[in-house]
């Protein structure tokens, strides 16, 4: 359903692909079926040309535009809405677009919250450790199902912006273009450094339970709601913090306590309570190893240049002047390497002062950029 006149794809709902297949890991483990959930915008064309895969970042999820209730559609749209719809950038008059929930999501995809079938049990701690080519072999299976032989292109943002790279890897031949936001072609000690931290927070919260927090009835909701605030903090960038808080005091005073005093603390707490009542703390532990892993360059002796010699797709990379997370720098170090292999790469450099969550938002010079990009797609 289209609601045209507000650039939405209108209502939408999930869909969970079902694969009964085998899916060997990089980590030697194999799951024996699984499940992914994801949704799709706008119409596969005849030839199947015009489809396009949306992959998101570490707490993101298939639902990538549209709302799922016409009364209340603040709460239910889409992450990626201001990006994707009718009109908008990534058009859905011309391209089917797909969104999924990775394999260990919390979302429907087979992950620790869904039911191991060995034990009859939910997974938890037992679901294998994955990684980005995991993902990106999950993801073909269900292009194969929807009959999509070749993306028109891969499109993702930091985390999402590996899985686009990866794909452009281990199938080069099944995507057109790759379009890598905010990312890094691996993490740095600091980002790794960081990841570690917030896991700590969910592996020493006495509600962990090794993992198996779900048998106990309880969640490691402290763990997750500390991993979360130092995540924000990342993912903002210094002006942006100075510009929306400064110093300003929540309730006008300082109270002389460990209460909250800073209008900074009230947000970060919030953010944090709101995110352990949501998302799970097992997928957290995965997503963020399945991010400190990614590093193509280490099969080719620290060559990126050599690695991404297998890409065959055109690429846009873009990168935010204030995420200092995932820094301009990275984004040039993937160009350059692109560059070197004689591919062909758009490179934009947004001025922004909203740091690494700038990849979400809707900046004017930001969206020209890849509307500009998606019309040479179509041709």
């Amino acid at each position: 359903m289209n609601d045209v006149f507000s650039g939405s794809v209108g209502l939408v709902q999930p869909q969970t692909f079902q694969c009964s297949d085998p899916l060997p890991l990089k980590s030697g483990a194999v799951l024996p079926a699984f499940s992914l959930v994801y949704e799709t915008y706008g119409t596969l064309n005849a030839d199947a040309s015009n489809a396009v895969l949306v992959c998101h970042a570490l707490s993101g999820n298939h639902h990538v535009a549209g709302y799922y209730d016409a009364n209340n559609r603040e709460e239910t749209t889409g992450w990626w809405d201001n990006l994707i719809g009718p009109g908008k950038p990534l058009d859905t008059n011309h391209f089917f677009v797909v969104g999924v929930n990775n394999l260990g999501g919390c979302y429907g995809s087979s992950g620790p919250n869904t039911v191991n079938p060995k034990t009859g049990k939910l997974y938890g701690a037992d679901f294998p450790v994955l990684t980005v080519e995991d993902w990106v072999d999950a993801q073909s299976r269900l292009a194969d199902h929807l009959g999509v032989q070749c993306w028109a292109a891969v499109v993702g943002g930091s985390l999402g912006g590996m899985q686009a790279m990866q794909w452009t890897l281990t199938f080069p031949d099944r995507l057109r273009h790759a379009i890598v936001i905010a990312s890094a072609p691996k993490l740095t000690a600091q980002n790794i450094a960081f990841n570690e931290v917030a896991r700590q927070a969910i592996l020493t919260d006495p509600d962990f339970y090794g993992g198996h927090y779900y048998e106990q009835g309880v969640v490691p909701a402290r763990g997750l709601k500390l991993a979360r605030m130092l995540g924000h903090i990342t993912y903002l960038s210094d002006d942006q913090m100075a510009e929306k808080f400064g110093r300003s005091l929540k309730d006008g005073a300082l109270k002389y306590s460990y209460d909250t005093d800073f209008q900074i603390e009230s947000y970060l707490r919030y953010q944090g309570e709101k995110f352990s009542g949501y998302f799970d703390a097992n997928t957290y532990l995965l997503t963020t190893k399945a991010l400190d892993y990614f590093d193509p360059a280490a099969q080719t002796g620290g060559s990126l240049d050599a690695a991404l010699a297998k890409a065959k797709a055109d690429f846009l990379v873009v990168a935010f002047t204030t995420d200092w997370r995932f820094s301009p720098e990275r984004s040039r170090e993937i160009m350059t390497a692109l560059v070197h292999n004689g591919r062909r790469v758009s490179y934009a450099e947004i001025d922004s002062v909203h740091g690494h969550d700038s990849f979400l938002l809707d900046d004017a010079q930001y969206h020209a950029v890849l509307r500009t990009y998606f019309e040479e797609v179509v041709l």
